[in-house]
């Protein structure tokens, strides 16, 4: 298989997952600071893609540890497919959650109001903008496994 930096197994494919990891739990936790985020759908939306990329990623940086301290890169077409196709779909729906919260937020503190009170579409706003950050580190994951998939196909 051709080592790509950042694909599967790699060191670089490690920090990668463990940025997305600490980009979506700290999403997460923003956007779960205040007990009214349950009142509007997009918020809700966001919460729950930042909980199904969280585990994602936690459960693939483990994986990419294990590969890198045994210096045995995973070889499966199977896995490989898996997880591209995992990295594509959760980073589109974490995209998706980042565009709709950012336009809330807007919409929101543009109409003033009693629904952004104090810092409260600050917090919507920061984790919106890690979401971004989250959505940038699973696409660029996604691109480098997608890239070091037609080596697997071509080896079989």
């Amino acid at each position: 298989m051709e080592n790509v930096p950042g694909s599967f197994g790699t060191s670089a494919s490690f920090a990668l997952r463990f940025g997305q990891t600490i980009f979506s739990a700290a999403a997460l936790v923003f956007m779960c600071f205040d007990y009214d985020f349950y009142d509007f759908t997009t918020f809700c939306y966001l919460a729950t893609v930042m909980a199904l990329v969280t585990p994602w990623s936690v459960l693939l940086a483990l994986t990419d540890t294990y590969s890198v301290l045994v210096k045995l890169l995973p070889q499966e077409l199977r896995l490989l497919s898996i997880v591209v196709a995992g990295d594509f779909v959760l980073s589109f729906l974490s995209l998706g959650g980042a565009c709709a919260v950012t336009s809330a937020t807007g919409l929101l503190s543009y109409t003033g109001g009693n629904v952004c009170d104090g810092n409260l579409c600050n917090q919507y706003q920061v984790s919106a903008a890690l979401a971004f950050l989250c959505w940038f580190l699973l696409l660029a994951s996604a691109l480098f496994n997608f890239w070091s998939l037609p080596s697997l196909y071509y080896q079989r």
